[in-house]
């Protein structure tokens, strides 16, 4: 396993980190506690040192499910990180009682990475201007906390907003070969590195969309080192950064465990032909797209109310990555903003910078959909 020792914190972590949201599930849908606890234990004994859990994983039982299972390690011998669910907090005094309260669940004294979860601009400000953050900087001096960050997802600006408030101790982004330009992207990542604050990477292999790309898309990665599984050029491109330091895996079963250590015994970063290749599949990726949408936003609002802009990227979602259940949860999730909404005024079109046929294409996705 390689290791990283975090400068500015003195701690050194696993590259590979164990993310506590994908465990193995039984029938009725709860964590196979058993087949995730030797996950856990395979893991921990090929030297992987970081524990990725949040208040919302599994239903709210990841916490309580990764508390037990780690008693069977020296405190010492781990990092624990876990968030405090930004997304659902109203007040301060909310806040403080779910704090608390992942004390009781994963049954510790502290916390070694504690982040403000799934962090957009409006969520950080309340954080700010209610004294969340306040009183969670106060908790480190304290020694509950030992390292305090933020998990991250809107665009660059609101990044470099939370980023430049505070010396941050570490923060936590989406980041994969296809996520250069999305959230925080590169761009964010650089900032982060110019900065000196440690980058934890999330969706590496964008929530395993990158390891189930069809055999036409990945031939170049074959081509090359057949030897490789898919999902490995994934990591070994985050981990050829030298300022992403933690690179969590979601692990759901035993073989992606297995891959991941394999990855991680001495990894090697990628050389300049395969960050060429990894150019190639890329740009074979893009070329499925459904719509060249920008997501300009001159097409909304909809006087029908249909979210334009996100049925586009839905659709170019699955076009590339081909994941059903994705598609069937963001269609559910726009509710009144679905395609199949459109009354072909043309009021969009005449707003298009790009001349997108809009209507032709929301009428495609409401027929794919039916």
């Amino acid at each position: 396993m390689e290791y990283t020792t975090l400068e500015k914190l003195g701690a050194r972590v696993s590259r590979l980190g164990f993310g506590c949201m994908r465990f193995p599930t039984t029938p009725e849908g709860q964590i196979d506690e058993p087949r995730a606890a030797a996950m856990l234990d395979r893991a921990y004994r090929a030297g992987v040192n970081y524990f990725d859990t949040a208040f919302f994983y599994h239903n709210r039982t990841s916490e309580p499910f990764l508390g037990r299972a780690l008693k069977a390690y020296p405190r010492e011998s781990f990092y624990l990180a876990t968030k405090l669910p930004m997304g659902i907090i109203d007040s301060f005094e909310q806040a403080k009682e779910i704090y608390e309260g992942q004390f009781v669940s994963l049954d510790t004294d502290y916390f070694d990475f504690y982040l403000l979860h799934a962090l957009n601009r409006e969520r950080f400000d309340f954080a700010a201007q209610t004294g969340i953050l306040d009183f969670l900087i106060e908790q480190q001096k304290l020694g509950r906390i030992r390292y305090l960050g933020f998990s991250f997802h809107d665009d660059y600006d609101a990044f470099e907003h939370i980023l430049t408030y505070r010396d941050w101790d570490f923060c936590q982004i989406q980041f994969n070969y296809m996520d250069v330009d999305v959230q925080a992207g590169m761009k964010g990542y650089r900032l982060a590195e110019k900065l000196g604050v440690p980058v934890v990477v999330m969706e590496p292999v964008k929530g395993g969309s990158l390891a189930t790309l069809s055999d036409e898309v990945t031939a170049p990665f074959k081509r090359e080192r057949p030897e490789k599984s898919v999902a490995s050029w994934a990591m070994r491109w985050v981990a050829s950064l030298p300022n992403c330091r933690v690179i969590l895996s979601g692990m759901s079963d035993e073989a992606q465990v297995e891959d991941n250590l394999a990855t991680f015994d001495h990894p090697e970063p990628l050389s300049e032909r395969e960050l060429a290749v990894v150019d190639e599949v890329r740009e074979a990726i893009r070329a499925r797209v459904f719509v060249g949408c920008t997501a300009c936003r001159y097409c909304m609002p909809c006087p029908f109310g249909v979210d334009i802009p996100r049925n586009f990227r839905m659709m170019n979602e699955y076009a590339m990555y081909g994941s059903e259940r994705q598609l069937a949860a963001v269609w559910a999730d726009l509710g009144e903003g679905r395609a199949d909404r459109c009354k072909a005024c043309g009021k969009c079109e005449k707003a298009c910078p790009q001349e997108l046929p809009i209507r032709e294409k929301l009428h495609e996705i409401a027929r794919k959909m039916a």
